[in-house]
């Protein structure tokens, strides 16, 4: 029974430590590519049912389709319309959290939002990779709970370490 408990324990602190790494793993690849000029909420507090923002999902149309958080508006990345955006939102102290796979683009679009007046703007850590990865759940273009996540490219995808792991057909011409 001790080397029940004894083999545990130590599978239990090779675990800590692999959530550990991993999660530093992840701060060092936002900070490589955000300045962190929208401050981050985390998948636990964006979960919590007392937590009310309007969710903005920034990829493009297709990884939107794939899944999404559920409620979230797609306002995509390449083709973000700041001034439609206003239009359809002039709310501006309204709770907004962006998303994207991981963080980065939508740090983008957050930064855009806040300079055009918005003041309660967080970027999602991670991303919809983190939030499956936390088991939360997605749901495809007709609001069906799915597994399956757009992975974006097999460079991107290694982050994704739960759920169906899409990645996009090649155009050929």
């Amino acid at each position: 029974m001790h080397k029940l408990m004894k083999n545990g324990i130590t599978i239990l602190a090779l675990c800590i430590v692999q959530l550990s790494f991993g999660q530093k793993k992840l701060d060092q690849l936002l900070k490589q590519y955000n300045d962190n000029g929208v401050p981050y909420i985390s998948v636990e507090e964006l979960a919590m049912p007392s937590t009310k923002a309007t969710l903005l999902d920034t990829r493009e149309e297709d990884e939107y389709k794939l899944s999404h958080l559920k409620d979230a508006i797609h306002v995509g990345y390449d083709h973000f319309n700041i001034t439609n955006f206003i239009k359809n939102n002039p709310d501006k102290d309204k709770t907004i959290v962006v998303y994207c796979s991981l963080g980065i683009r939508s740090e983008t679009v957050g930064e855009k939002l806040k300079e055009a007046g918005y003041i309660d703007i967080k970027n999602l850590y991670g991303g919809i990779f983190e939030w499956k990865n936390k088991k939360m759940k997605v749901y495809n273009h007709k609001e069906q709970e799915t597994d399956s996540v757009h992975a974006f490219s097999k460079t991107w995808s290694k982050w994704l370490k739960n759920g169906i792991k899409y990645y996009p057909k090649k155009k050929t011409n």
